[in-house]
């Protein structure tokens, strides 16, 4: 303890950049490890296993999702009223769970090891809110924020790949590989989040340019909806769309490029690592812009921007203008930018430009709860109303919907948010003119 201390004091004496630098470098390696326990399994095809007439992956992915589900709605409120002690030590042992579901997976046959990947989902539902927890109220959000989200779409093909190794590399059986690759990435995920632990409580000025962050208790959370419904309701129409599909090519992956005949194994870290660098350095640059407003504002044109690139890409492949990789290159990042800025910056610069002290982790999971939800209905319709049609023809229908729905929402969102802070503002100048 005490040497943990004398790291933590040494830390804040650091300067401000330095600092910010090393919790968003711990943040990204800690949620790329969790992504080790959490995807793994998805690089695996189990071809040849059903369960009730319904492919045997595909029941793994809705038992994990349903975990995850719950788990999203569970952490509305424990997201929202936790008050950061034990943080990291709830961090390890929530991931330590999860890897032991994976161990029972690969010990009890199938189709019983299916409910071990719903035990799996529940606690890794809970690691972003207590990740970002660290981040979030400072005047290097945007920044850390960035490079934290880059792990949700680095991190997912990264631990593909790892995992498709193990397959075809070392022979490890479909069901020990998610344990045996969790494995290789504990130590790691202690040690990022070692020093997570590490880091400063925000500074005067972080409360004064972004707002101060609080536990929220019931009443606040119900304020906090109905003064934003409307726009809350935009969000969540445009943010369960994409979690859809996000999720969707996250698990199914594999299936998509071999639908479309591609093959190769290291075909995911490649190209979701471009699109890594690309969406960090458009949220990176958020950093700049001081006006909370405006870079909300800001925020809302790259989601707008990423579902036109969708809807574009997707005309141009299937009209053979395209090529495979390149349209699910362009798609990929389209749909990457619009759900990343919902998982990193969105909701921090919206509490920033209204001054509402409360916290992003109470919105973010009322919002992964929906859009999870969602997730596993999209799932169940497609594999009993639609069983025959392939994971890249759902894909493309898909992402269609997303590109209409999404820029249409994204538009009347930035309307209204828009409008509602220029009244927010002028009703703050009232009161402060009157006071004079």
């Amino acid at each position: 303890m005490a040497i943990r201390e004398n790291l933590k004091a040494n830390i804040a004496g650091w300067p401000y950049w330095l600092t910010s630098v090393l919790a968003a470098l711990a943040a990204f390696g800690a949620y790329s490890c969790m992504y080790a326990f959490r995807k793994a399994f998805a690089a695996g095809t189990y071809t040849d296993q059903s369960f009730m007439k319904v492919d045997y992956k595909v029941w793994l992915v809705i038992a994990q999702v349903i975990g995850y589900t719950l788990s999203k709605f569970y952490g509305i409120r424990f997201i929202a009223e936790l008050k950061g002690k034990s943080r990291g030590l709830t961090i390890l042992l929530l991931v330590g769970s999860a890897w032991m579901a994976l161990l029972g997976f690969a010990l009890v046959p199938a189709p019983y090891n299916i409910f071990f990947l719903f035990l799996n989902g529940f606690p890794l539902g809970l690691i972003w809110g207590l990740i970002f927890g660290y981040l979030e109220g400072r005047r290097s959000t945007e920044f850390m924020a960035s490079v934290l989200s880059i792990s949700l779409i680095f991190g997912s093909g990264f631990v593909k790949t790892v995992g498709q190794t193990l397959i075809h590399s070392y022979q490890v059986s479909e069901y020990f590989m998610p344990f045996i690759a969790g494995a290789l990435f504990v130590l790691p995920l202690a040690g990022f989040v070692f020093l997570l632990d590490l880091m400063p409580l925000p500074t005067a000025q972080d409360k004064l340019m972004r707002t101060e962050r609080k536990p929220m208790n019931a009443k606040e959370r119900k304020q906090f909806i109905l003064r934003f419904l409307p726009g809350i309701i935009l969000t969540l129409l445009i943010y369960v769309l994409l979690t859809v599909m996000r999720d969707i090519r996250d698990n199914f992956e594999v299936e998509i490029w071999d639908s479309i005949g591609i093959k190769d194994k290291n075909i995911y870290a490649k190209i979701d690592g471009r699109i890594s660098i690309v969406v960090l350095f458009a949220m990176s640059l958020l950093f700049l812009i001081k006006k909370n407003l405006k870079a909300f504002s800001v925020i809302h044109l790259l989601i707008i921007g990423g579902c036109i690139l969708i809807g574009t890409s997707t005309l141009l492949f299937t009209a053979h203008v395209i090529n495979p990789v390149t349209w699910m290159t362009m798609a990929g990042l389209g749909l990457y930018l619009g759900y990343i800025p919902y998982n990193a910056i969105f909701f921090e610069r919206m509490i920033a430009t209204f001054h509402v002290k409360s916290n992003v982790g109470f919105v973010m999971y009322l919002a992964d709860s929906i859009g999870y939800l969602a997730s596993v209905s999209v799932l169940l319709v497609k594999e009993f109303g639609r069983p025959n049609i392939s994971w890249g023809t759902f894909f493309i229908e898909g992402i269609g919907v997303v590109a209409v729905v999404g820029t249409i929402c994204s538009i009347l969102s930035l309307i209204y948010f828009y409008q509602s802070a220029r009244r927010n503002n002028s009703t703050h100048h009232n009161l402060k003119f009157s006071t004079i």
